[in-house]
């Protein structure tokens, strides 16, 4: 009997909320990086919080996006309302030596609460945008929202959820982490990404493998 056949899979008809569990499909689109977005409120107050439903789009144009579900106390997170006021907003990227301070920003409290004060975190002025950067933070992207797409539930267990589109208007790259040609240095940099339930990573084994040409 081959591989193939003695395999048994399980089937989770994602219909049936009560089948497929949030931390089963987490933990299946994995890793993910961070995007520890950064806002501002309409009196110009700060709000920090880590999205793992992060990832760039475009590279030209520079595209990010990043997606989170309503909280099951209010209307959306903090982060979104924000951007709908002020259409700005900086993703901050989440080394391992930062971790801690990341995981505090991801405590629910109240609006009003500075989350960069909360995680014991320095606040650094932007360049193009009004919130400010994380400071120690191997590299930054200012972004100015392009769009905000509401997705509406449909079935029992689903909440909303908002996916933010963004496009960088400038970068901050700490000059540590650059290399030859202006590479930056992932590795070096040393991301914390998200994984299932409160699992995290950091980078392992890295590999280069060749684009293969056609005809060979």
């Amino acid at each position: 009997m081959d591989t193939l056949s003695a395999t048994r899979m399980t089937f989770i008809d994602t219909q049936d909320a009560r089948q497929l569990k949030p931390s089963l499909f987490n933990a299946i689109v994995a890793p993910r990086p961070i995007g520890w977005i950064s806002t501002v409120d309409a009196h110009g107050r700060a709000n920090l919080a880590p999205f793992s439903y992060f990832n760039g789009i475009s590279p030209a144009p520079p595209m990010v996006m990043f997606t989170c579900n309503a909280p099951p106390d209010r209307t959306e997170k903090d982060t979104v309302a924000n951007v709908r006021v002020v259409p700005e907003f900086v993703v901050n990227f989440v080394s391992f030596a930062q971790r801690d301070a990341m995981n505090m920003s991801s405590a629910t409290v109240p609006a009003e609460h500075d989350e960069f004060e909360l995680a014991g975190l320095q606040a650094l002025p932007s360049h193009s945008v009004r919130p400010p950067r994380v400071a120690g933070a191997p590299a930054h992207l200012e972004c100015r929202l392009v769009r905000i797409v509401d997705i509406e539930p449909q079935g029992p267990g689903e909440r909303r959820s908002s996916l933010v589109i963004g496009r960088v208007v400038g970068v901050h790259v700490d000059e540590r982490y650059l290399g030859p040609e202006q590479r930056f240095d992932t590795v070096l940099a040393n991301p914390l990404v998200r994984l299932g339930g409160f699992t995290y990573a950091t980078v392992g084994q890295t590999m280069e493998i060749g684009r293969p040409q056609w005809p060979g």
